[in-house]
């Protein structure tokens, strides 16, 4: 059960502090004076979206912290000990908001994130809002209803799970299908490119090689005349007339050498000119080499450039660089060998979509007969409430739809529609074409007390769902209100007397100026205090003896029911 919410610069609010107990508590208050505080408050404490504007004009951070008893919801309690969260038997939810958006939300002192909020509140409270009767024309959710009626959360999730995962598989066999209507023309085509490939027969790094040779042939008669005239200049014995860059050096190398005394800096240039001497004899050497080992082959030449021709031709051909033809070539390879595969892996991958159809198909099945056998059990305890809500004419029934065959759905292989008959000897037709909004409104109610005594979770929240009705009917449904209070908790905001008149707590939401400022405020009315806003709410602003003394009768008789 809720047992505390605090309320800090939220919307109207500089602090309020409030205390539940157990069984059904009214909230009523002119309108305006925000009623909707305490749903607006719970919602953000358990993860709704945090609005900025909400905060308090004048403050920086609004702050709300729900506390809880979780002694009785052993659900609850294994969730905060698979996410590892402190507790006890008592449980706080606290959620802060700041003017820049920054949100944080704890729970029980430990920082929590807003999915966790949201999944820990879905345990502990439900909050039925007066506009969910828009909701029930949508057939995903009459569905929901009859399967969390029926308790199939389980097996829907097991339908759903076993749809994905056939789904998936179907999905890779049926394009594995439109890639082999051209396997065949594809396998040729790469078996004539990959011949093409390995008979050139390319090794790594072979065009770096070839274009460097493809060079030096091509310029061989001026690379050999260069580099017999740059021996000529290091070392030319034939021409001793000429000095050579070697015999320079010698000669220098040996005037220092000669010098009686050397300063450093002579000395550091003898040592500078001995090694220019010693690198010059060595490229000539390396020169030499060349020299004797070059040769114009124009033969060798033609080879080369051919080789190179085929290379830059089938380059062009697949669109890519010469020097990526030998990686082409082994991706090639790859592609061939796994079309000459996917004939098995198409059977493969057939075999096991259909194992995954039968698996769903056995879940899904499951799944239709229990939502065949509760159908009517759902219908009939909807039928029941209807008849005190002043529709003992009307009744409703589900119908399941079997999908066409061999279709099958996420949420199993039939539809749900809620069908209505208002009046007795009409045909059952779907909701939107039948029901008026006063009608929906109290088909909507009927349903949701029905779903609140199947419900697990201990705290019922119902927000103005008596809109629309009156009278004996508004007695009728306090009189459900404080009957789903007596095994949990019910909090209800209400504009009905008749339906106020039933709790056994009892708030009253206001306004006061304060400081030229608006603050909402909901205190808690003893007896007195209850038949003065039961008074109200029968007669208005005028008071007299008359409406007192129906108001008290009233609550007489709603602490009787």
């Amino acid at each position: 059960m809720l047992t505390s919410l605090t309320i800090q610069e939220f919307t109207l609010v500089e602090r309020l502090d409030i205390e539940f107990d157990r069984g059904m508590t009214a909230i009523t208050g002119e309108t305006g004076t925000g009623k909707s505080l305490i749903l607006d408050a719970l919602g953000l404490a358990l993860g709704d979206r945090g609005d900025t504007e909400r905060i308090r004009l004048g403050a920086d951070k609004a702050e709300v912290c729900a506390s809880f008893l979780l002694s009785d919801n052993t659900a609850a309690q294994q969730w905060l000990d698979e996410w590892d969260f402190d507790h006890d038997d008592e449980c706080l939810i606290k959620r802060s908001l700041t003017r820049d958006g920054r949100s944080r939300g704890f729970i029980n002192g430990q920082p929590a994130t807003m999915s966790q909020l949201r999944q820990l509140g879905a345990l502990i409270i439900d909050i039925h809002n007066q506009h969910e009767h828009q909701s029930l024309l949508a057939r995903d959710h009459q569905r929901t209803l009859l399967d969390d009626f029926g308790g199939h959360q389980a097996l829907c999730t097991t339908v759903a799970r076993d749809y994905g995962a056939w789904l998936d598989e179907k999905r890779k066999w049926e394009e594995l299908q439109k890639s082999g209507e051209n396997s065949a023309a594809q396998q040729e085509l790469l078996t004539f490119q990959l011949e093409e490939l390995e008979q050139l027969n390319l090794a790594d790094g072979e065009i770096e090689a070839l274009e460097g040779e493809q060079l030096l042939l091509a310029n061989a008669e001026a690379i050999i005349t260069d580099s017999q005239e740059v021996l000529s200049l290091c070392d030319n014995d034939d021409n001793a007339g000429e000095l050579t860059i070697q015999a320079a050096l010698n000669k220098a190398c040996a005037t220092l050498e000669d010098m009686p005394q050397r300063s450093e800096s002579l000395q550091e240039a003898l040592t500078l000119l001995d090694s220019a001497r010693i690198q010059v004899s060595e490229a000539v050497i390396d020169i030499q080499h060349h020299l004797d080992s070059s040769e114009v082959d124009p033969t060798r030449l033609q080879q080369v450039e051919e080789r190179l021709s085929l290379a830059y031709q089938l380059a062009r051909k697949h669109k890519v660089s010469a020097n990526e033809l030998t990686a082409l070539c082994l991706t090639l390879r790859e592609r061939l060998n796994t079309l000459a595969n996917s004939v098995v892996d198409g059977e493969e991958l057939a075999a096991r979509v259909n194992d995954l159809q039968a698996v769903y198909l056995s879940a899904a099945n499951k799944l239709s007969r229990a939502r065949t056998k509760v159908a009517g059990t759902f219908s009939s305890a909807v039928n029941g409430q209807l008849a005190g809500l002043a529709m003992g004419g009307a009744s409703i029934e589900i119908a399941l739809s079997p999908l066409e065959k061999g279709r099958y759905s996420v949420a199993g292989l039939e539809t749900i529609d809620l069908l209505v008959s208002t009046n007795p000897g009409q045909p059952h037709r779907p909701l939107n074409k039948v029901a008026s909004g006063g009608e929906l409104s109290r088909i909507s109610l009927a349903i949701q007390v029905v779903a609140a005594e199947h419900s697990s979770i201990p705290v019922l929240v119902f927000d103005e769902v008596d809109v629309g009705v009156g009278g004996a009917t508004a007695s009728v449904i306090g009189k459900l209100l404080r009957s789903l209070g007596d095994r949990g908790q019910v909090i209800c905001i209400s504009h009905q007397p008749q339906v106020a008149s039933h709790a056994q707590h009892h708030l009253v939401a206001s306004k006061s100026q304060k400081q030229k400022a608006t603050e909402s405020l909901l205190n808690k009315l003893d007896t007195a205090a209850r038949k003065e806003e039961i008074a109200r709410m029968l007669g208005g602003e005028k008071i007299t003896k008359k409406t007192l003394s129906h108001a008290e009768e009233m609550l007489a008789l709603g602490s009787a029911s």
